[in-house]
């Protein structure tokens, strides 16, 4: 476990709102999504049935999540701590065992979402990441295993 992994780790467990990329179609498609950390350490994501994203994921579980620090507009961008990570995607169906441990993550990170899992149309979709790539600054990168963020304490 690195000064790296722990400040990866730290970055995944204090944000809430991320770029994804899936295929659309044969092309890479960018779309923000708020995501929770479960217990086992997966990303989930509560996404409607009529984003674009949502169909992406169903047809081509691989996809890749960016999460940024915020921009504060005080200094270089290109400073910014940030963390791509790659996986797959699955949709908890509701009548999986997990489905409500999930939901109750999810609700936990994002109280205000309770309505929409009454809709018909939002899907919870828990994403596993294999691997990361983060950027720490200027010259402060390293590439590794998502286990080792889990280990250094994403939550």
């Amino acid at each position: 476990m690195s000064a790296i992994s722990r400040e990866a780790a730290a970055l995944v467990g204090s944000q809430r709102w991320a770029a994804l990329a899936t295929l659309d179609a044969g092309e890479p498609l960018a779309s923000m999504v708020a995501y929770a950390i479960d217990a086992g350490g997966a990303l989930l994501f509560h996404v409607s049935q009529l984003a674009q994203h949502t169909g992406n994921l169903i047809e081509h579980a691989r996809c890749s999540l960016v999460i940024s620090e915020p921009d504060t507009l005080e200094d270089d961008p290109q400073r910014l701590q940030r963390v791509t990570l790659v996986g797959a995607a699955a949709v908890l169906e509701r009548s999986n065992e997990g489905y409500l441990a999930a939901a109750e993550a999810y609700l936990a990170r994002f109280p205000d979402a309770q309505m929409r899992f009454e809709l018909g149309d939002f899907l919870l979709v828990r994403f596993t990441p294999d691997t990361a790539r983060y950027v720490g600054g200027f010259a402060r990168a390293a590439r590794f295993a998502w286990a080792e963020i889990m280990e250094s304490g994403a939550s």
